[in-house]
């Protein structure tokens, strides 16, 4: 069923409605459509900050301590 079949059928349903579920259908819709755009948003940043080279400096950090800096062990590991 194409996008605007759908929503004629929607529109359809919701003439049948009263004012109340209509305004239920309404609020639904708003909230799907913010989540979205906050999804795209969040997606959006999420690139931009895989690009970015902002925290460039932490993956060439040198490593200050190795195993044999621990002084107790947990579970006898280590």
């Amino acid at each position: 069923m194409s996008r605007q079949a759908i929503i004629e059928k929607t529109i359809q349903a919701m003439n049948q409605l009263p004012d109340d579920k209509v305004e239920e259908i309404f609020d639904f819709a708003d909230f799907i459509a913010r989540k979205y755009e906050n999804d795209v948003i969040t997606k959006g940043i999420g690139v931009i900050a895989s690009k970015s080279e902002a925290y460039d400096f932490l993956r060439h950090e040198d490593e200050i301590y190795t195993l044999a800096d621990i002084k107790e062990t947990y579970n006898g590991k280590g």
